[in-house]
């Protein structure tokens, strides 16, 4: 899955949750801020390795118990290994999926393409599409939000969170 979507995912589990956005945000773009500079630079063979390793999940736990923003992050980060785990299974490389369990186990043939030739050979796979249905659908929700007149700064917050300001009338009414 590309990056941006990794981030919408997270914002929109964001919503639906009691979880903070942000922190679910920056769990979901933790795998590839580490793997991909390490893969570009050369350090790595790989682009899904320390990152994208299942073999963290102590930490996230660690991370989820610690507190609330810990629970979104470790939250965020487990989205993506999941995207990802699904983007190469739908793509009909299930073999890939081993990267979860890097560095103990290495997928067999893994795709190692750079990012252009990555975009090139992702354009209308499996997945390709189940992230444009993903995208169309992340747009109706906006769309439907946008056009329900409430402040954009609310569009994040789940009805249930929301607390309505005390006015004077409530206060009169009392």
């Amino acid at each position: 899955m590309y990056f941006p979507t990794h981030l919408a995912t997270a914002a929109l589990l964001g919503r639906w949750s009691r979880l903070s956005v942000p922190w679910l945000v920056v769990g979901a773009a933790l795998p590839d801020v580490v793997d991909k500079p390490l893969a570009l630079s050369g350090v790595a063979d790989l682009y899904h390795t320390v990152g994208h390793t299942a073999l963290l999940a102590p930490v996230a736990v660690a991370l989820a118990l610690a507190s609330p923003a810990g629970r979104a992050v470790a939250v965020g980060w487990g989205s993506h290994l999941f995207l990802d785990a699904l983007h190469v299974v739908l793509n009909g490389r299930p073999g890939d999926a081993l990267f979860l369990g890097w560095p103990l186990v290495v997928p067999p043939d893994p795709l190692a393409m750079p990012p252009g030739e990555f975009t090139v050979h992702y354009l209308w796979s499996p997945s390709f599409v189940l992230e444009c249905l993903f995208w169309a659908l992340a747009g109706v929700v906006l769309l439907r939000a946008v056009r329900s007149d409430r402040p954009i700064r609310e569009l994040w917050t789940p009805s249930s969170r929301r607390s309505e300001p005390n006015s004077d009338r409530d206060d009169a009414d009392r």
